[in-house]
This record gives C-alpha cells, sequence and structure tokens, in this order.
C-alpha cells in the first residue's frame, strides 16, 4: 500500500477574541509548570511571564516560539499562538503529495518494506492510513471491502465490529489501550477531527469480556502490552511501537507517526517468516 494524500486539520487559527496570553497560560497549567518554572527555562523572569499571560506584555515573535518550545507546545498550535500574537504562522503545511516531500515519502516508503514481514504503517494526526506494508495487509483478511475504502482509518479498522475487533482476543484490554491513548492526543491538541473519531469507535460494542482464557496462561511473559489477534486458525501476539520526527518544522510531517509490530512470541515471529518465504 502507497502514501496517498490525506485530508488533515486545517490550519489553526486563533480563536476569536482571545489573545496569545491565555492561550500560553492554559498550555502552561496543563504542563504543570509554574510562572516561575517556565521564566527559568526560557531566560526570562516570572513578571514578563505573568505580564504576557494578562495581556499587559505583548511578546516577541522570538519569545513566542521560545515558550512554546519549553512548553512542547505541538507544531500545528505554534501557528496558533504566533496568530494569536499577531505574527504570521511560522511552520508551513505541505500535502503529503507535494514534491518537496518526495523524498520523505520515499524515505517513509522504504522504512515499513524493510521492516517486512513484520507490520507496519504511517498514520496522520486522525489516524487516516497514509501507507503500509504487506504485513498490515495480512492483518486485514476478512475485513470487509466496506471499510476497506479509501481513505483507510486505523481506529475504526481495529475497534469496528466489522473490522480486526472479533478477532482481536483481547479486544478489551487493546481498546482501553487505544482510547486512551487518543483522550492523550485529545489533551494535547484542539482537533475537532480527532474528537469526532474518538466519539464514534469509543460508542462501538465494547466486549463483555475477553476470550483469551487459557492461552495466556500457557504463552510467554509479555514485556508490553500485547495484541493478540486470531490469523487463519491460529493467535498471533503482536506489541507496538509509535515514531515520530524529531524536529519537525512543517505541520504535516509533525502529525506523522511510523507504527510497527513487533512479534510478541517466538510462535509469531516463526510464522511471519514462513509467510516472507
Amino acid at each position: 500500500m502507497t502514501i496517498v494524500s490525506t485530508g488533515t486539520d486545517s490550519a489553526a487559527a486563533a480563536p476569536a477574541g482571545r489573545g496569545v496570553g491565555p492561550l500560553l497560560r492554559a498550555w502552561r497549567e496543563r504542563r504543570r509548570v509554574s510562572q516561575l518554572e517556565l521564566a527559568l527555562r526560557a531566560d526570562s523572569s516570572a513578571r514578563h511571564i505573568s505580564f504576557v499571560e494578562t495581556g499587559r506584555s505583548r511578546p516577541s515573535e522570538e519569545m513566542v516560539l521560545r515558550l512554546a518550545e519549553h512548553l512542547d507546545v505541538p507544531v500545528r498550535e505554534r501557528n496558533s499562538l504566533l496568530l494569536a500574537a499577531g505574527y504570521a504562522p511560522r511552520y508551513p503545511e505541505t500535502p503529503l503529495d507535494d514534491p518537496a516531500l518526495g523524498a520523505l515519502r520515499e524515505g517513509l516508503e522504504r522504512l515499513i518494506q524493510g521492516y517486512e514481514p513484520y507490520p507496519a504503517l504511517v498514520v496522520d494526526a486522525v489516524y487516516t492510513v497514509v501507507a503500509a506494508n504487506r504485513g498490515i495487509t495480512m492483518l486485514l483478511d476478512g475485513v470487509p471491502e466496506s471499510l476497506l475504502q479509501p481513505p483507510l482509518n486505523a481506529m475504526r479498522l481495529t475497534l469496528h465490529p466489522e473490522g480486526m475487533a472479533p478477532r482481536i482476543r483481547n479486544l478489551g484490554e487493546w481498546r482501553g489501550h487505544l482510547l486512551t491513548q487518543m483522550e492523550r492526543q485529545i489533551a494535547l491538541r484542539r482537533s475537532e477531527p480527532l474528537r469526532a473519531l474518538y466519539e464514534e469507535v469509543a460508542a462501538y460494542p465494547a466486549p463483555e469480556a475477553d476470550n483469551d482464557g487459557e492461552q495466556l496462561a500457557d504463552s510467554v511473559p509479555y514485556f508490553a502490552l500485547p495484541m493478540r489477534i486470531e490469523h487463519d486458525g491460529r493467535v498471533l501476539s503482536f506489541v507496538s511501537s509509535i515514531s515520530t520526527f524529531n524536529t519537525p518544522m512543517d505541520v504535516t510531517v509533525s502529525e506523522l507517526a511510523i507504527e510497527t509490530f513487533l512479534p510478541a512470541d517466538p510462535a509469531t515471529a516463526k510464522y511471519l517468516h514462513s509467510l516472507g518465504g
């Protein structure tokens, strides 16, 4: 599966009637950082931070970016802070199919293909699948065509009652893990599309009990919560790892995540390698 262009959140705009001060205060409180601590980190003073937050002082563009960096504000929201302070956005939002991102697309394709036979995919800020390897295709066996129409959504494919959910043996645990992950991201970003997706998948029927039973008792100890899924008459176990770009300078790139699935037991690894020839 190859990378496709997707629609993410539109460029962030400053909320009407609000300046940068209340937004910075909200981020500081969300990070549980005092004005003094933030001032020390940003080489400023608690008095100046207080004046910025109350609107008595207009921060420079450099100060807005410095405070955003020390508060670990997502790139998209840094543009919102700049707009609220009266400055132009600093970070572009380049469509994924733009020629300027050609090297990035090629690199992502090589990365996930090199991970085969293990599953790997790339998703955007609202879990739209923009690239996936053959290992992911294997996991989607049996999913109806209605759910495989683009754009594919990883959360919907996993938790929909007609998707992968009926084959996930520990669906209750895995569902709880995914919903908690989304809750953390919603707290980090003001994203209505992400909140809408969360409300949709959280409303899917929850299992009354997991169907792991005896198989868990006989399996090897896991070093992380596995996803245990039935495939072709056997139960495969995976643990997932998510990677993001360390120093993104583009909104689109900052919101990409590479999720890889590592075999959680020797039997799963052996089976995947047998499929890979």
